[in-house]
Protein backbone atom coordinates (compact mmCIF):
# COMPACT_ATOMS: atom_id res chain seq x y z
CA UNK A 1 0.00 0.00 0.00
CA UNK A 2 1.42 3.25 -1.00
CA UNK A 3 2.09 5.94 2.13
CA UNK A 4 2.35 9.65 1.68
CA UNK A 5 4.11 12.24 4.36
CA UNK A 6 2.60 15.76 4.31
CA UNK A 7 4.63 18.52 6.41
CA UNK A 8 2.98 20.69 7.93
CA UNK A 9 3.78 24.45 7.50
CA UNK A 10 4.95 26.28 10.41
CA UNK A 11 2.78 28.21 12.20
CA UNK A 12 3.56 32.05 13.75
CA UNK A 13 1.52 31.91 16.31
CA UNK A 14 2.68 29.04 19.00
CA UNK A 15 -0.89 28.09 20.33
CA UNK A 16 -2.26 27.32 16.86
CA UNK A 17 0.91 25.32 16.13
CA UNK A 18 0.45 23.11 18.66
CA UNK A 19 -3.05 22.14 17.33
CA UNK A 20 -1.99 22.01 13.82
CA UNK A 21 -1.31 18.30 13.51
CA UNK A 22 -4.88 17.38 14.91
CA UNK A 23 -6.34 20.14 12.08
CA UNK A 24 -4.75 18.44 9.87
CA UNK A 25 -5.87 14.91 10.62
CA UNK A 26 -9.16 16.09 10.29
CA UNK A 27 -9.29 18.07 7.47
CA UNK A 28 -7.43 15.50 5.97
CA UNK A 29 -10.47 13.28 6.85
CA UNK A 30 -12.67 15.89 5.16
CA UNK A 31 -10.53 15.82 2.28
CA UNK A 32 -10.77 11.85 2.03
CA UNK A 33 -14.60 11.14 2.64
CA UNK A 34 -15.36 13.90 -0.10
CA UNK A 35 -13.74 14.14 -3.21
CA UNK A 36 -11.47 10.93 -2.42
CA UNK A 37 -13.93 7.94 -2.38
CA UNK A 38 -12.68 7.87 1.56
CA UNK A 39 -9.70 5.98 0.04
CA UNK A 40 -7.27 7.70 2.94
CA UNK A 41 -6.44 5.39 5.45
CA UNK A 42 -4.02 4.96 8.40
CA UNK A 43 -3.99 8.84 8.55
CA UNK A 44 -1.52 9.69 11.98
CA UNK A 45 1.12 11.62 13.21
CA UNK A 46 5.02 10.04 12.84
CA UNK A 47 8.00 11.51 13.56
CA UNK A 48 10.45 11.43 10.62
CA UNK A 49 14.29 12.39 11.38
CA UNK A 50 13.18 13.96 14.08
CA UNK A 51 10.44 16.00 12.19
CA UNK A 52 6.52 15.31 12.75
CA UNK A 53 4.18 14.62 9.47
CA UNK A 54 1.11 13.16 8.83
CA UNK A 55 1.27 10.41 7.31
CA UNK A 56 -1.52 8.28 5.62
CA UNK A 57 -2.18 5.33 3.55
CA UNK A 58 -3.94 4.83 -0.02
CA UNK A 59 -4.89 1.51 -2.14
CA UNK A 60 -3.81 2.75 -5.22
CA UNK A 61 -1.16 5.76 -5.67
CA UNK A 62 -2.41 9.34 -5.34
CA UNK A 63 -3.12 10.09 -8.92
CA UNK A 64 -2.67 13.48 -10.85
CA UNK A 65 -6.87 15.08 -9.61
CA UNK A 66 -6.39 13.19 -6.42
CA UNK A 67 -3.02 15.31 -5.51
CA UNK A 68 -4.69 18.43 -7.20
CA UNK A 69 -7.26 18.39 -4.21
CA UNK A 70 -4.81 17.49 -1.26
CA UNK A 71 -2.85 20.49 -2.55
CA UNK A 72 -5.23 22.92 -1.15
CA UNK A 73 -5.07 21.41 2.41
CA UNK A 74 -4.82 24.68 4.75
CA UNK A 75 -1.64 23.90 6.81
CA UNK A 76 -0.14 21.76 3.91
CA UNK A 77 3.60 22.69 3.18
CA UNK A 78 4.92 20.10 1.21
CA UNK A 79 3.68 16.24 0.27
CA UNK A 80 6.32 13.23 0.13
CA UNK A 81 5.67 10.06 -0.73
CA UNK A 82 7.00 7.24 1.68
CA UNK A 83 9.32 4.31 0.13
CA UNK A 84 12.28 2.05 1.52
CA UNK A 85 15.54 2.76 0.66
CA UNK A 86 15.23 -0.97 -0.26
CA UNK A 87 12.53 -0.71 -2.49
CA UNK A 88 14.29 1.86 -4.54
CA UNK A 89 17.80 0.54 -5.20
CA UNK A 90 17.31 -3.50 -3.86
CA UNK A 91 18.96 -2.79 -0.68
CA UNK A 92 19.29 -0.96 2.27
CA UNK A 93 17.70 -1.30 6.16
CA UNK A 94 14.19 0.14 5.03
CA UNK A 95 14.79 3.48 6.23
CA UNK A 96 12.16 5.54 4.74
CA UNK A 97 12.78 7.74 1.88
CA UNK A 98 10.96 10.87 0.96
CA UNK A 99 10.00 11.53 -2.66
CA UNK A 100 8.64 15.13 -3.34
CA UNK A 101 5.19 15.10 -4.99
CA UNK A 102 4.80 18.22 -6.97
CA UNK A 103 1.68 20.57 -5.75
CA UNK A 104 -0.80 22.23 -7.23
CA UNK A 105 -2.52 24.59 -5.23
CA UNK A 106 -5.65 26.77 -6.49
CA UNK A 107 -3.54 30.29 -5.60
CA UNK A 108 -3.80 33.07 -7.76
CA UNK A 109 -2.18 35.85 -5.71
CA UNK A 110 0.93 36.20 -3.66
CA UNK A 111 0.41 34.59 -0.06
CA UNK A 112 0.79 38.51 1.09
CA UNK A 113 -2.88 38.76 0.63
CA UNK A 114 -3.35 36.45 3.67
CA UNK A 115 -0.44 37.90 5.56
CA UNK A 116 -0.14 41.27 5.36
CA UNK A 117 -2.91 42.62 7.77
CA UNK A 118 -2.03 42.69 11.32
CA UNK A 119 -4.80 43.73 13.98
CA UNK A 120 -6.27 42.59 17.13
CA UNK A 121 -8.78 39.57 16.87
CA UNK A 122 -7.74 38.44 13.32
CA UNK A 123 -8.37 35.38 12.55
CA UNK A 124 -5.62 33.00 11.79
CA UNK A 125 -5.00 32.75 7.97
CA UNK A 126 -4.14 28.87 7.91
CA UNK A 127 -7.19 27.91 9.48
CA UNK A 128 -10.18 30.04 7.90
CA UNK A 129 -8.87 28.75 4.73
CA UNK A 130 -9.32 25.31 6.63
CA UNK A 131 -13.03 26.38 7.13
CA UNK A 132 -13.32 27.32 4.03
CA UNK A 133 -12.12 24.06 2.74
CA UNK A 134 -14.30 21.84 5.00
CA UNK A 135 -17.83 23.69 4.35
CA UNK A 136 -17.40 23.50 0.42
CA UNK A 137 -16.21 20.18 0.87
CA UNK A 138 -19.78 19.29 2.47
CA UNK A 139 -21.63 20.69 -0.19
CA UNK A 140 -22.67 20.01 -3.67
CA UNK A 141 -19.85 21.84 -5.20
CA UNK A 142 -17.15 19.34 -3.60
CA UNK A 143 -16.33 17.92 -7.01
CA UNK A 144 -15.95 21.25 -8.76
CA UNK A 145 -13.71 23.47 -6.52
CA UNK A 146 -10.86 22.45 -8.85
CA UNK A 147 -13.19 23.48 -12.08
CA UNK A 148 -15.76 25.95 -11.23
CA UNK A 149 -15.13 29.75 -10.12
CA UNK A 150 -17.95 29.35 -6.98
CA UNK A 151 -19.44 32.15 -5.13
CA UNK A 152 -18.89 32.42 -1.16
CA UNK A 153 -20.29 34.99 1.19
CA UNK A 154 -19.21 35.36 4.56
CA UNK A 155 -21.85 37.20 6.75
CA UNK A 156 -20.09 38.77 9.35
CA UNK A 157 -16.46 39.73 7.36
CA UNK A 158 -15.00 42.11 9.33
CA UNK A 159 -11.64 42.88 7.87
CA UNK A 160 -11.82 40.75 5.18
CA UNK A 161 -9.47 37.13 5.95
CA UNK A 162 -12.52 34.84 4.35
CA UNK A 163 -12.65 37.32 1.87
CA UNK A 164 -9.27 37.10 0.93
CA UNK A 165 -8.48 33.47 0.99
CA UNK A 166 -12.31 33.06 -1.92
CA UNK A 167 -10.01 35.48 -4.34
CA UNK A 168 -6.78 33.56 -3.68
CA UNK A 169 -9.27 30.66 -4.54
CA UNK A 170 -10.05 32.50 -7.88
CA UNK A 171 -13.81 32.63 -6.60
CA UNK A 172 -16.04 35.36 -6.43
CA UNK A 173 -16.70 36.74 -3.03
CA UNK A 174 -19.09 38.77 -1.22
CA UNK A 175 -19.56 39.86 2.37
CA UNK A 176 -21.85 42.11 5.21
CA UNK A 177 -20.08 43.77 7.85
CA UNK A 178 -22.26 46.02 10.56
CA UNK A 179 -18.90 48.24 11.38
CA UNK A 180 -17.98 51.03 9.09
CA UNK A 181 -14.12 51.37 10.34
CA UNK A 182 -13.92 47.22 9.15
CA UNK A 183 -15.65 48.13 6.31
CA UNK A 184 -13.29 51.50 5.40
CA UNK A 185 -10.34 49.98 6.61
CA UNK A 186 -11.08 46.55 4.03
CA UNK A 187 -11.69 48.76 1.20
CA UNK A 188 -7.98 50.68 2.20
CA UNK A 189 -5.71 47.60 2.72
CA UNK A 190 -7.33 46.26 -0.90
CA UNK A 191 -7.14 49.66 -2.98
CA UNK A 192 -3.16 49.74 -1.67
CA UNK A 193 -2.71 45.75 -2.21
CA UNK A 194 -4.11 46.22 -5.64
CA UNK A 195 -2.28 49.07 -6.61
CA UNK A 196 1.09 48.09 -5.05
CA UNK A 197 0.80 45.09 -7.06
CA UNK A 198 -0.17 46.54 -9.88
CA UNK A 199 -2.94 44.46 -10.31
CA UNK A 200 -6.04 45.14 -13.00
CA UNK A 201 -9.30 46.26 -11.56
CA UNK A 202 -11.70 48.24 -10.71
CA UNK A 203 -12.55 49.43 -6.78
CA UNK A 204 -15.58 51.89 -5.59
CA UNK A 205 -17.26 52.66 -2.24
CA UNK A 206 -20.88 53.87 -2.68
CA UNK A 207 -23.93 54.50 -0.90
CA UNK A 208 -27.07 51.67 -1.26
CA UNK A 209 -30.21 53.29 -2.07
CA UNK A 210 -33.71 52.07 -1.95
CA UNK A 211 -37.17 54.48 -1.66
CA UNK A 212 -35.07 57.44 -0.78
CA UNK A 213 -33.60 55.80 1.51
CA UNK A 214 -29.98 54.87 2.68
CA UNK A 215 -29.69 51.26 3.61
CA UNK A 216 -25.65 50.92 3.92
CA UNK A 217 -22.66 50.80 1.61
CA UNK A 218 -21.39 48.78 -1.18
CA UNK A 219 -17.92 47.99 -1.57
CA UNK A 220 -17.31 46.72 -5.06
CA UNK A 221 -14.05 45.34 -6.58
CA UNK A 222 -13.37 43.62 -10.26
CA UNK A 223 -10.07 42.25 -10.39
CA UNK A 224 -8.15 39.54 -12.03
CA UNK A 225 -4.40 38.12 -11.21
CA UNK A 226 -3.29 38.99 -15.20
CA UNK A 227 -4.40 41.46 -17.89
CA UNK A 228 -5.24 39.01 -20.01
CA UNK A 229 -7.94 37.91 -17.91
CA UNK A 230 -9.13 40.96 -17.11
CA UNK A 231 -9.57 42.24 -20.31
CA UNK A 232 -11.26 39.33 -21.54
CA UNK A 233 -13.91 40.13 -18.65
CA UNK A 234 -12.51 37.22 -16.65
CA UNK A 235 -12.31 39.03 -13.83
CA UNK A 236 -13.04 38.21 -10.00
CA UNK A 237 -16.01 39.90 -8.32
CA UNK A 238 -15.96 41.37 -4.93
CA UNK A 239 -19.04 42.72 -3.04
CA UNK A 240 -19.00 43.62 0.80
CA UNK A 241 -21.48 45.34 2.18
CA UNK A 242 -22.09 48.09 5.39
CA UNK A 243 -24.86 47.04 6.63
CA UNK A 244 -26.32 44.66 9.22
CA UNK A 245 -26.20 40.91 8.61
CA UNK A 246 -30.01 40.34 9.60
CA UNK A 247 -31.18 42.20 6.29
CA UNK A 248 -28.66 39.87 4.10
CA UNK A 249 -32.24 39.08 1.91
CA UNK A 250 -32.25 43.27 1.05
CA UNK A 251 -28.08 42.90 -0.96
CA UNK A 252 -28.21 39.37 -2.48
CA UNK A 253 -30.20 37.51 -4.58
CA UNK A 254 -31.94 34.39 -3.10
CA UNK A 255 -30.05 31.04 -3.67
CA UNK A 256 -26.93 32.87 -5.25
CA UNK A 257 -24.02 31.04 -3.27
CA UNK A 258 -22.19 28.23 -3.31
CA UNK A 259 -21.21 28.58 0.40
CA UNK A 260 -21.64 30.52 3.24
CA UNK A 261 -18.43 30.56 5.93
CA UNK A 262 -17.73 32.90 8.88
CA UNK A 263 -15.80 33.24 12.13
CA UNK A 264 -18.74 34.09 14.80
CA UNK A 265 -18.05 36.75 17.24
CA UNK A 266 -16.53 35.25 20.16
CA UNK A 267 -17.96 37.45 23.15
CA UNK A 268 -13.93 38.23 24.10
CA UNK A 269 -12.57 40.74 21.70
CA UNK A 270 -15.71 40.84 19.30
CA UNK A 271 -19.70 40.92 20.51
CA UNK A 272 -22.77 40.20 18.38
CA UNK A 273 -25.06 42.34 17.54
CA UNK A 274 -28.64 41.08 17.96
CA UNK A 275 -31.09 43.65 19.49
CA UNK A 276 -30.70 47.63 19.07
CA UNK A 277 -28.28 49.79 18.67
CA UNK A 278 -25.27 49.30 20.72
CA UNK A 279 -26.43 46.14 22.11
CA UNK A 280 -24.50 43.45 22.52
CA UNK A 281 -24.29 39.70 23.31
CA UNK A 282 -21.18 37.80 24.62
CA UNK A 283 -23.06 34.31 22.74
CA UNK A 284 -23.65 33.76 18.92
CA UNK A 285 -26.81 32.25 19.49
CA UNK A 286 -28.73 35.26 19.59
CA UNK A 287 -27.40 36.72 16.31
CA UNK A 288 -27.65 32.99 14.46
CA UNK A 289 -31.31 32.68 15.50
CA UNK A 290 -32.09 36.17 13.58
CA UNK A 291 -29.81 36.11 10.47
CA UNK A 292 -29.82 32.17 9.64
CA UNK A 293 -32.86 32.56 7.64
CA UNK A 294 -31.81 35.41 5.66
CA UNK A 295 -28.42 33.42 5.26
CA UNK A 296 -29.90 30.13 4.56
CA UNK A 297 -32.25 31.72 1.52
CA UNK A 298 -29.30 32.81 0.22
CA UNK A 299 -27.39 29.51 -0.47
CA UNK A 300 -27.82 27.09 -3.31
CA UNK A 301 -29.56 23.99 -3.30
CA UNK A 302 -27.08 21.84 -1.57
CA UNK A 303 -24.78 24.41 -0.30
CA UNK A 304 -22.98 24.53 2.60
CA UNK A 305 -22.66 26.59 5.79
CA UNK A 306 -19.75 26.26 7.87
CA UNK A 307 -18.84 28.55 11.32
CA UNK A 308 -16.06 28.35 13.89
CA UNK A 309 -17.20 29.83 17.22
CA UNK A 310 -16.41 30.36 21.08
CA UNK A 311 -17.40 26.84 22.63
CA UNK A 312 -16.85 28.74 26.01
CA UNK A 313 -20.22 31.03 25.31
CA UNK A 314 -21.97 28.68 23.48
CA UNK A 315 -22.70 24.94 23.42
CA UNK A 316 -22.10 22.80 20.08
CA UNK A 317 -25.43 21.21 20.99
CA UNK A 318 -27.47 24.61 20.77
CA UNK A 319 -25.43 25.59 17.80
CA UNK A 320 -26.19 22.95 16.13
CA UNK A 321 -30.09 22.87 17.11
CA UNK A 322 -30.63 26.44 15.56
CA UNK A 323 -28.97 25.54 12.26
CA UNK A 324 -31.10 22.58 12.29
CA UNK A 325 -34.29 24.41 12.98
CA UNK A 326 -32.87 26.83 9.99
CA UNK A 327 -33.69 23.86 7.73
CA UNK A 328 -29.88 22.78 7.19
CA UNK A 329 -28.68 19.40 7.87
CA UNK A 330 -25.71 19.54 10.43
CA UNK A 331 -22.52 17.71 9.31
CA UNK A 332 -22.23 14.94 12.57
CA UNK A 333 -19.83 12.29 11.20
CA UNK A 334 -16.87 11.58 12.39
CA UNK A 335 -14.64 13.88 9.83
CA UNK A 336 -16.28 16.48 11.22
CA UNK A 337 -15.81 16.10 15.31
CA UNK A 338 -12.13 16.93 15.28
CA UNK A 339 -11.71 20.45 14.89
CA UNK A 340 -12.29 21.69 18.13
CA UNK A 341 -8.89 23.56 19.68
CA UNK A 342 -7.66 26.20 22.31
CA UNK A 343 -7.18 29.60 20.50
CA UNK A 344 -5.68 31.07 23.91
CA UNK A 345 -7.30 30.94 27.37
CA UNK A 346 -10.79 32.26 27.52
CA UNK A 347 -11.12 30.95 23.64
CA UNK A 348 -12.01 27.14 22.56
CA UNK A 349 -13.13 27.27 19.32
CA UNK A 350 -15.11 24.47 17.25
CA UNK A 351 -16.20 24.16 13.82
CA UNK A 352 -19.54 23.73 12.60
CA UNK A 353 -20.81 22.57 9.12
CA UNK A 354 -24.53 21.93 7.97
CA UNK A 355 -25.99 21.57 4.43
CA UNK A 356 -28.84 22.89 2.60
CA UNK A 357 -31.39 20.55 1.13
CA UNK A 358 -31.24 20.00 -2.58
CA UNK A 359 -34.59 19.38 -2.59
Amino acid sequence: MPRYALLVLPATNRVYAEASIDLTRAELGVFSAAVLDGRLTDVAEERLGGVPYVTFGVAEPLGARDVAYLSQLSSEYALFELREQRELSGEGSGAPVLSPVTLTPLDQFDDDLLTIQKYVGKTNEFFTKLLLNVTVLASASAGDMLDRRLRILDPLCGRGTTLNQVLMYGWDAAGIEIDGKDVEAYSGFLRTYLKRKRLKHQAELTPIRRDRKVLGRRFHVTLAADKAAYKSGDALDLTVVNADTRRARDFFRSGSFDAIVTDAPYGVQHGSRSGGPGELSRSPLDLLSAALPGWVDLLRPGGALGMSWNTHVARREDAAAALTAAGLEVCDDTAYLGFRHRVDQAILRDVLVARKPRG
